[in-house]
């Protein structure tokens, strides 16, 4: 399953591991015991452990996505450690033509908020903020590019491109680790880019673990 997300990024399943029956018997090994089908029973006990923070038979299942998204956002993935794994495009070793985020721009925050910001800006402001952003990413480019021409190897090269490059990873981690990600980014306070990114997240996750991911994310 893939799904796309801002102008040109996308959330992609690559592979997965386990199923709800795999957290049911997670927790269920306890008194020696196993079964080969999920019943309602199991639905129940998935529903009890994820209400009493009962986490490490979430942590048995595994999922691998590859992700797109601009650099900037890609940082606030990253942040989430715990359960975790990522390997990166890395432009040490590839020059071919980036693509850059052209954002849906929003206004500073009102008050004295550090970080964050306020409504989406109206149309004549949207296309002032366009040219002037279109114009620094084709600079960026155009030296990147007149870097790689001139024998700069591509690892230094690649200081010259923008945040708002688009950058791919595989990130694999828990069920447990995924639902953490997905409530924490996907909360009202987050950066839009990230929100949408934890949607997408989990509207692909949730097929897969559809008892699990409905009882960890309430």
């Amino acid at each position: 399953m893939k799904l796309d997300v801002l102008d040109h990024g996308h959330v992609e399943v690559v592979d997965h591991m386990g199923s709800d029956l795999t957290v049911a018997n997670a927790a269920r090994v306890s008194f020696a015991t196993h079964k080969d089908e999920l019943d309602k029973k199991d639905e129940k006990l998935i529903k009890y452990l994820a209400e009493h923070n009962h986490w490490t038979p979430f942590a048995h299942p595994q999922i691998t996505l590859r992700i797109k998204a601009p650099i900037s956002i890609r940082t606030q993935f990253f942040k989430h450690k715990q359960g975790f794994v990522e390997n990166e495009i890395s432009r040490r070793y590839v020059t071919f033509e980036p693509e850059f985020y052209t954002p849906k721009w929003r206004g500073s925050p009102s008050g004295s908020a550090k970080q964050g910001s306020d409504d989406f800006l109206k149309r004549e402001d949207v296309a002032i903020s366009d040219i002037c952003y279109n114009r620094a990413t084709k600079q960026c480019l155009k030296s990147y590019n007149y870097l790689i021409e001139r024998g700069v190897a591509p690892e230094q090269a690649r200081f010259a491109l923008p945040q708002g490059m688009y950058t791919e990873w595989y990130w694999t981690g828990s069920l447990a680790a995924y639902a953490r990600f997905y409530k924490q980014r996907s909360e009202e306070h987050a950066q839009w880019e990230i929100r949408e990114y934890a949607e997408a997240v989990g509207k692909v996750v949730q097929p897969l673990f559809p008892v699990s991911w409905k009882a960890l994310i309430q």
